[in-house]
């Protein structure tokens, strides 16, 4: 682990490379910005380090690990992947931080070699407290005769009917090897006429790789690895046959799809990606993982028979497949992780019976998930579904779970006659299979299923409720910062806005009429949207606190996103700190900006905050001549990070808030609990790594997650709402 210490220490990483030491010089340099790729993995290096982070229970700590592994595949597949495609097509460009893709390339090999290091590193540690604990990775070679018993019998009845042996010869050809699967290459030998061949035995995702063994004394949770136990009972795969060699791999492929479809044509669309889907599956082998005891002919035979990438890696590594730890992860043992948490349920719902118009026609209110159980949004759109005055729903389907609870809910509505329509997103990264079949579902019971624009993610989180009353059509709406995703709801942080104000439902109905009818957006009364103005309102804003820097009074700029990768974005920030504006924001992933250099970015600081729940809610406040916080500023939610595939190449909506109450919940208890953490923050550096946030001699510490955790439901009553900040509030605004 020391080792891993030191890795995680340095903060000389090349995002920065070459940078020129004054702001001055950095206004017209390439050099002003991070590379975007670099970033997102010091970005996963906070993530790695919080399986270090003592105050997290082991196996929570494991989560961890596992999360930053799958992180990285991810990476490889899509990111790295880019890159080295377009290397082999002989492109070279530039990047806007300055970076060539040859550059980026070597840093970014040299760089995950260091993180899978860590990675091993960190799973050897953990490994070692876990078993002072009870709970153990056992090897092969330390199995019990009731081990042995135990693994046997799961070979026979849960193993071997689901592998296939295959000998490599001239009768049976290298076989298809799918993108992180396991596999096994075997050195076997024939007792009969001596030869050797090399035989391999795909171990199919579907199967577990941990594989409970009977408890032993103080060790109470104990597994086994099921390529050991592939390995140990190979004879009956290979009858007759001795083995002299054995090693374990795994393939990475291009996962980045391009797609190509008629936006005129919904068939096409729609078959076009499915084709690209299945081509994707195929996709060119870019890495080749082995464990150390593959020999080194087996691997060059096995990289050749896959083609691997010329500019692809072949490396050697301890651990394979380290994000399958999250399988140890799921182990019954209580202890050893967070204490369970129970969403509430909003209480402006409760107060009505469960009667989401009724909740929402009293006023427009904000649940804040996970702490608020995402159930509501559901709630209102069975409710929909039931309710003989409701008329229409319209509804983003970005990404869901495998059994939506959402799309039953649109079903339903259509089997009962209304009128539903379902905006689905092909483009979804890994999810495309999954809406491609739930569009086919809900077709084939009535519901109007639109896949919005060719050449644009509809990224929108959008649901609105027709309804008449009283001789009216009232409109209720849903606006989102997260998917409609039951799942992630329970640990992603989001915001969803509830409200029946004419002014918004006039907006949500323009941009679905957009999206289904492929024509010009309406001029929006309060909404803004991308590609179109959110770009432009955010820089106006800027602007105009610039403005007020220059009269000498206030200004500020509080942002909390996932990602900042937009270059006119971040040179709008740059300008606004030279003049004055004070600017503080939570960047959780990729932040391209640099903070804090003289000249440049002085009046700019960043942080990230990596806890238990995954931040995912955009909010972006602005203080309009008042210190911030103030009923006066302007508030937004967003779907849109801001990076220039949100802002310019994806429907993103911004909505305002103007109700007082979510004003001040939005702005005086999110944003401000986020900026006040000071437990599980990191600071952004100006070279584009970060470092934790450690205590000042008596500061207080303070968990924004905590907080929200035990603290009054956003959407009480109003009266109930005063945040207990943990520390002077008008003293951290005037530190701003």
């Amino acid at each position: 682990m020391d080792d891993l210490a030191r890795n995680t220490e340095h903060h000389d990483d090349p995002a920065a490379k070459g940078a020129p030491a004054s702001g001055s010089d950095l206004l017209s340099s390439p050099a002003r910005f991070v590379n975007r790729e670099l970033s997102w993995l010091a970005f996963n290096r906070r993530v790695l380090e919080e399986a270090l982070n003592e105050n997290h229970p082991l196996l929570e700590r494991l989560r961890f690990l596992s999360i930053s592994a799958n992180n990285l595949d991810e990476f490889f597949m899509v990111r790295l992947s880019g890159v080295i495609e377009q290397l082999e097509a002989g492109a070279d460009n530039v990047s806007f931080d300055g970076l060539t893709l040859s550059q980026l390339h070597a840093e970014s090999r040299r760089q995950t070699e260091a993180m899978t290091a860590d990675q091993s590193a960190a799973w050897r540690a953990l490994r070692t407290k876990l078993e002072q604990v009870g709970v153990a990775v056992v090897p092969r070679a330390a199995w019990s005769a009731a081990d042995l018993k135990a693994m046997e019998d799961h070979f026979d009845n849960h193993v071997f009917l689901a592998i296939t042996p295959i000998a490599i010869d001239p009768t049976h050809p290298f076989p298809f090897i799918p993108n992180l699967e396991l596999s096994l290459a075997l050195d076997v030998r024939r007792r009969d006429n001596d030869k050797s061949f090399c035989g391999l035995i795909r171990l199919p995702g579907k199967l577990k790789r941990f594989i409970t063994l009977p408890p032993q004394g103080e060790m109470t949770t104990r597994f086994a690895v099921l390529e050991d136990v592939v390995v140990h009972f190979a004879a009956k795969l290979f009858p007759e046959c001795d083995f002299d060699s054995h090693g374990l791999f795994r393939v990475v492929r291009d996962l980045d799809i391009e797609f190509a479809g008629d936006a005129d044509n919904a068939d096409d669309m729609v078959e076009s990606f499915a084709k690209a889907l299945r081509e994707r599956k195929r996709g060119n082998v870019i890495r080749v993982e082995f464990s150390p005891d593959t020999p080194p002919a087996t691997r060059e035979f096995i990289a050749g028979q896959l083609k691997l990438s010329a500019l692809g890696d072949l490396v050697v590594q301890d651990q394979l497949a380290i994000a399958s730890l999250s399988q140890v992860v799921g182990a019954e043992r209580p202890e050893l992780k967070f204490t369970p948490f129970s969403p509430r349920y909003p209480e402006r719902v409760r107060e009505f019976g469960g009667d989401c118009f009724a909740a929402i026609h009293n006023k427009d209110f904000i649940v804040h998930h996970p702490y608020e159980t995402f159930d509501v949004v559901l709630q209102m759109l069975q409710q929909a579904a039931r309710d003989p005055k409701v008329l229409s729903i319209k509804q983003t389907l970005y990404r869901t779970s495998s059994d939506s609870p959402i799309v039953a809910a649109l079903m339903e509505a259509a089997e009962a006659g209304k009128s539903v329509t379902a905006l689905v997103e092909l483009k979804a990264r890994f999810d495309e299979e999954a809406n491609i079949r739930w569009a086919q579902q809900m077709e084939r019971v009535g519901v109007q299923v639109v896949f919005g624009f060719a050449e644009l993610k509809t990224h929108a989180k959008l649901s609105m409720v027709a309804r008449a009353e009283d001789g009216e059509i009232v409109t209720y709406c849903h606006i989102g910062t997260g998917n409609y995703h039951p799942i992630t709801a329970r640990i992603y942080t989001d915001l969803s806005a509830f409200t029946n104000e004419p002014v918004y439902g006039r907006d949500v109905a323009k941009i679905f009429n957009f999206i289904s009818g492929n024509g010009a957006l309406a001029p929006l009364e309060r909404l803004s949207i991308s590609p179109g103005n959110i770009k432009q309102r955010l820089l106006d804003h800027l602007k105009e606190e610039m403005e007020f820097a220059a009269r000498g009074e206030p200004a500020a700029f509080w942002g909390k996103c996932n990602s900042l990768a937009d270059p006119e974005i971040i040179d709008a920030l740059y300008e606004a700190s030279r003049a004055g504006v004070k600017i503080e924001l939570v960047v959780r992933g990729i932040c391209c900006l640099r903070p804090g250099v003289p000249g440049l970015s002085e009046n700019i600081k960043v942080k990230s905050i990596i806890g238990r729940f995954l931040e995912h809610s955009r909010i972006y406040a602005f203080g309009r001549g008042r210190k911030l916080p103030h009923a006066e500023a302007a508030v937004y939610i967003s779907s849109a990070d801001l990076m220039p595939r949100n802002l310019d190449r994806r429907v993103e909506t911004l909505f305002p808030i103007e109700n007082p109450t979510m004003h001040e919940q939005v702005l005086n208890q999110v944003l401000l609990a986020n900026l006040l953490d000071n437990e599980q923050s990191w600071d952004i550096l100006d070279d584009g790594t970060s470092r934790r946030v450690t205590l000042a001699a008596n500061e207080e510490p303070f968990n924004a997650q905590k907080y929200f955790m035990t603290n009054p439901s956003l959407s009480g009553r109003g009266d109930a709402l005063a945040i207990s900040a943990p520390r002077d509030l008008a003293r951290y605004s005037d530190s701003l």
